[in-house]
């Protein structure tokens, strides 16, 4: 991970959905990030190294979540 990126993750605004509930566990968080990337982590290990995708891969991720393309 560039020193960047590092120094830009402990300044990250972490957020996840409501629907996880208060104790903090089964969900991901997302944060976003400079150049539109998006840090993505487990909210039940967040000591754990986010990954990273760029603002194009977030997007298609999205929009297939939002069509129901992953339901199972």
């Amino acid at each position: 991970m560039s020193e960047d990126l590092s120094q830009e993750l402990t300044r990250a605004e972490w957020r996840k959905a409501r629907a996880s509930g208060a104790n903090n566990g089964n969900c991901l968080e997302v944060a976003p990030l400079s150049g539109g990337r998006v840090a993505i982590r487990d909210t039940e290990a967040p000591e754990q190294a986010p990954y990273v995708v760029r603002e194009a891969v977030w997007a298609a991720f999205i929009d297939g979540a939002k069509r129901g393309e992953f339901d199972f």
